[in-house]
């Protein structure tokens, strides 16, 4: 091998690593653009498979990678927010979504301005002036989206060029040859290139800068291009090694779809290959490669789409039932129950708007435990119960676990690609997190404080009972309202939660001041003063942490 054979392997590497490094930086900036748009599309997800079809073609378009938008349906599915017939859908999306990436490569055919040497600099240089001095973050984020388009297309133009001067070399005519007339050995070569290199976009393309050569056949192209399809399968089968049963039948799904549907276009193109051998042999183009991958991807979804239900019960056989744990709990070293644990999945990180909103419906979770456990605990006060007392603190444990859980899954999403927006909610989901763990905290105080009144047998008097279920009912509300004005991001009930803590303040004055008048006639004793006052100033500080959680949205909101 001679110095410039060296100098053209080196080409290439740099310019198939330009390529990938310009689709992710292209692909980044275009998610954070989008920002709210993709949180938006997690709700799609739920409601219908048609929806998720068109929902999953739009992820896959702006995150350019239906490898990537299919990890995230089996973390969904994990998570329990999707099931896996909304699944079906959004994978068939997915590989729609793939092909706007061939159409991208192939634009340099469509004319000379739309060749990659002679725009790809000037977007480079306009996205890099934008990046760098430019306040904006909306402004920064375009820059990015040009600048990984730029370099996406310098890397195009640096494999093609490599590729330039060896098109003529025997071996690619002869290795393509042996690919077009074997079917089986062409979809396995695409499968394993796109396996080691786990992106069909990227395999794809690198098929379409050869083309751009002249030396790929259109039976050689077609077959490979069926493999890719089917080596994408692997990211989201590896992904799914961790994940519980229905999150590994998504992935097979996912496999099952490529594989039929390469299985029927491989035996009908094989059919027409042998009716026409001038055409087989024929050169193709990038731009034809485009179209077929389109075809073949919308085709296979309109074939397949009636047969979801199907898909979904043979994966059911190939991924066979099993004794396993419940995903996401584990067993409590204290109680010996199973513990509760928020359904959260890292596979979604790499999409941070999803995750965001994923995340945020586990914080939502935990705030609905919260309420749940000033219940029991103020039921352990009225109703002297030990059992309620017993209750309050295998809840304690849950909430402990749950703030242990979110909190290490938003201190890694912290770590990812956010906008200015996203690290705001990121930053106060943290603090909610804290806030709802320290709700759980005062429920405990209440708790241990009935379980004194149970020991002593003390018991508070009918006034007092009266005085602290009028505050519990009040604190309730607001606890209410702060997870639901979390939910739905509302300011109205962010104002409401304020008026109901400043309730409770007068209620807690205005029943201190009574409570020092049972004392004084007699009413009440000591020990029972003492806990009476405790129990109400628990109650009143889990009002304030409503309150926070209250400001956490607002300010999100007041800055969006």
């Amino acid at each position: 091998m001679s110095i410039a054979d060296i100098e053209m392997l080196f080409k290439f590497v740099g310019g198939l690593g330009m390529f990938l490094y310009g689709m992710h930086v292209m692909a980044d900036g275009l998610q954070k653009s989008a920002g709210g748009k993709m949180k938006q599309l997690l709700g799609v997800l739920t409601n219908h498979r048609i929806l998720g079809v068109l929902v999953g073609t739009l992820v896959t378009a702006i995150i350019q990678s239906s490898s990537a938008t299919t990890v995230m349906v089996v973390g969904f599915v994990n998570a329990g927010i999707i099931s896996l017939t909304q699944a079906v859908g959004v994978i068939m999306g997915a590989n729609i979504g793939t092909t706007v990436t061939s159409w991208l490569v192939s634009m340099s055919e469509w004319g000379d301005m739309m060749k990659p040497e002679f725009f790809a600099p000037v977007l480079i240089g306009i996205g890099a002036f934008i990046v760098l001095f430019s306040k904006k973050e909306k402004r920064r984020e375009v820059g990015e989206i040009l600048v990984g388009f730029g370099v996406l297309f310098i890397g195009l133009s640096f494999m093609s060029g490599a590729i330039t001067p060896y098109r003529e070399a025997p071996i690619f005519a002869t290795a393509f040859q042996a690919l077009g007339s074997n079917p089986v050995l062409g979809i396995l070569a695409g499968a394993v290139v796109t396996a080691i290199i786990q992106s069909s976009s990227a395999s794809v393309g690198i098929l379409q800068t050869l083309a751009l050569n002249g030396v790929v056949t259109w039976n050689s192209a077609i077959f490979i291009t069926l493999g890719q399809n089917i080596g994408t399968c692997v990211t989201a089968l590896i992904s799914s090694a961790g994940a519980n049963r229905t999150a590994k039948r998504a992935a097979v799904i996912h496999l099952l779809f490529n594989v039929m549907g390469s299985v029927i276009f491989g035996i009908l193109m094989f059919v027409v290959f042998q009716m026409n051998p001038v055409f087989a042999g024929g050169q193709v183009s990038s731009v034809g490669i485009s179209i077929f991958h389109t075809i073949f991807n919308i085709s296979n979804t309109l074939i397949l789409f009636p047969f979801a239900k199907q898909l979904v019960d043979l994966s059911g056989k190939i991924v066979r039932e099993k004794s396993e744990k419940v995903v996401m709990t584990e067993i409590s070293s204290v109680s010996g129950d199973v513990l509760e644990r928020p359904h959260l999945d890292h596979r979604i990180l790499s999409s941070p708007s999803f995750a965001i909103q994923s995340v945020a419906e586990q914080v939502i979770r935990m705030g609905e435990l919260s309420r749940e456990h000033v219940m029991i605990a103020m039921d352990s006060v009225f109703g002297c119960s030990e059992e309620k007392v017993d209750q309050s603190a295998r809840m304690e444990e849950t909430m402990d676990a749950f703030e242990k859980d979110l909190t290490e899954y938003l201190v890694r999403l912290s770590h990812e690609s956010l906008t200015e927006a996203q690290i705001q909610t990121v930053s106060h989901l943290l603090f909610t997190v804290s806030d709802l763990e320290r709700i759980g905290d005062h429920c405990d105080n209440i708790a241990e404080l009935a379980q004194g009144l149970i020991k002593d047998q003390i018991q508070l008097s009918g006034e007092a009972v009266e005085d602290l279920r009028d505050v519990q009912d009040t604190v309730l509300k607001a606890v209410d309202l702060a997870v639901a004005c979390r939910q739905k991001e509302s300011v109205m009930d962010a104002k409401r939660v304020y008026m109901l803590e400043d309730e409770v303040d007068s209620m807690e004055e205005e029943f201190r001041q009574n409570h020092m008048e049972r004392l004084s006639k007699g009413l009440c004793s000591a020990d029972t003063g003492i806990a009476f006052l405790d129990i109400l100033s628990n109650l009143e500080r889990i009002s304030d942490h409503a309150v926070n959680i209250a400001e956490y949205v607002e300010a999100e909101k007041t800055m969006g």
